[in-house]
């Protein structure tokens, strides 16, 4: 379940290349390739009209086949009906990689790609209704045109849910519609756990998107929802930071940092109001009891979980203008709240980029915050930013002078430019030392070849001669 490296694209493209005769190779009996998938070619649509027709030329490896939603690797050639070839991946000398399922390529390669095993080379024979229809692809592909592709599956793997890839799915039931659970909303799914093959949880449950570690349901599980359709069957692959993380959950006997594998099917869900669906009462109401949740996580060091529940309150807000004054105010209250403790959580996730950015969203509705001042400080010092950070201890001292932590950190902040500075002082002595030897070295032989004198390299020349003339 990894892309493949470019030594394995290299050396199936070689062997692709041997094989990727397509046409000719069909065409040795005298046969159309039309009549020669009549005979041979296997009918893989589902509602078996024999608009594709798959015939494999090579197996692949026994094992998975990709699923929908897969990022797929593979080396590909197309050709008309009458041999003439329109594209080919070899040309490029690179695969093609795409999303089979998503509708990102034509109705053939979604339906055919998810027929093949790693390793795979097959023909497919394309009605134009599963390729480019009556419009065809001008100038290459004329309208109506029945499509012929080679093509090897080099590899595959999960679709990323998180930019860091903990999480991966692979969807095994394609659901329904188009709506998907929102957050805060209540989802009836089936779980099946498992770690290392061994399935340690196997259950229904119902619980709310966001809050899912009340009902001991992983982080992973609970992001995935908003991706997830009704009726939707799927595999995640989860990271420890997604799972269990470091505390493991020994009521499962799962052990510290362990990946684990869930396939869920999500029945049904509820979805929860949306922020253009509730008043500004209702949402300042709603942003008490979230902050309570996010509060409870954050004592239990659920940080993850914390920002879920700190994120619902600045999306509520954020496009929430209020009507008075006093609204404005209560408005202003609930977005400085959610952007300090989302700091704070990020602080804690030694996630200092993201703490530096809730902060400067909350110095930017008020410039002198004492708390946002000191945690962009405190960020920024571990980011080994000292200038940036002494600056923010020093704008705290201006806005609370008895701030006594401001004060130690302002310490801390120039005996660590002290440290950096002197290490700094010690590579470049270091450095120039070097470059003064090295100057010596190439000054002592230049003077040395040059104090040689005349008679000494006539001397040297008529031994080399005389040498010379003995060996001869």
């Amino acid at each position: 379940m990894r892309g493949p490296s470019k030594a394995e694209i290299l050396g199936t493209g070689e062997c692709i290349r041997t094989e990727m005769n397509t046409c000719e190779d069909l065409s040795l009996d005298g046969q159309s390739p039309t009549m020669i998938f009549a005979s041979k070619g296997i009918d893989i649509t589902p509602n078996k009209d024999r608009g594709v027709c798959k015939i494999v030329k090579r197996h692949g490896i026994e094992g998975e086949k990709p699923m929908i939603g897969d990022k797929v690797y593979v080396h590909y050639t197309g050709k008309l009906l009458n041999g003439k070839k329109f594209d080919s991946s070899l040309d490029r000398k690179e695969p093609f990689v795409f999303n089979v399922g998503k509708g990102q390529v034509i109705k053939a390669w979604d339906i055919g790609v998810c027929s093949m095993q790693k390793g795979e080379i097959c023909l497919f024979l394309c009605k134009p209704e599963y390729a480019y229809g009556s419009a065809g692809s001008p100038p290459k592909i004329p309208p109506n045109s029945t499509l012929l592709f080679e093509v090897e599956l080099l590899s595959f793997k999960g679709e990323k849910l998180t930019e860091d890839g903990g999480i991966l799915r692979r969807i095994k039931v394609k659901g329904e519609g188009y709506s998907n659970p929102n957050e805060g909303a209540t989802v009836h799914v089936h779980l099946e756990g498992s770690c290392d093959g061994r399935v340690f949880q196997s259950q229904d449950i119902t619980f709310t998107v966001g809050e899912s570690e009340d009902m001991g349901v992983p982080l992973g599980v609970d992001r995935a929802m908003e991706k997830m359709q009704r009726g939707e069957c799927c595999l995640l692959y989860l990271k420890p930071k997604y799972g269990f993380g470091k505390e493991g959950r020994p009521e499962y006997n799962i052990g510290p940092n362990a990946e684990l594998m869930y396939e869920v099917t999500l029945k049904d869900f509820q979805k929860a109001k949306e922020s253009w669906e509730m008043d500004l009462k209702e949402k300042l109401e709603q942003a008490v009891l979230v902050k309570q949740k996010g509060t409870q996580y954050f004592k239990a060091g659920l940080y993850q979980q914390a920002v879920i529940q700190y994120q619902r309150m600045v999306s509520w807000f954020e496009m929430e203008c209020g009507v008075g004054r006093e609204q404005q105010q209560a408005v202003q209250t609930q977005q400085l709240v959610a952007h300090l403790n989302m700091a704070l959580c990020f602080l804690r996730l030694r996630e200092y980029a993201q703490t530096v950015e809730h902060c400067n969203e909350v110095i930017e509705l008020d410039s002198e915050n004492e708390k946002a001042l000191y945690r962009r400080g405190e960020a920024r010092l571990l980011r080994n930013e000292f200038s940036l950070a002494m600056r923010d201890f020093q704008q705290v001292l201006q806005v609370n002078p008895s701030n006594r932590a401001a004060r130690a950190q302002i310490s801390t902040c120039q005996r660590k430019m002290r440290e950096h500075h002197e290490r700094d002082k010690r590579i470049y002595a270091n450095m120039f030392q070097r470059f003064a030897e090295h100057d010596a070295k190439v000054g002592r032989l230049k003077r040395k070849r040059e104090d040689s004198s005349p008679l000494d390299r006539d001397n040297k020349l008529n031994t080399k001669r005389r040498r010379s003339q003995e060996c001869s």
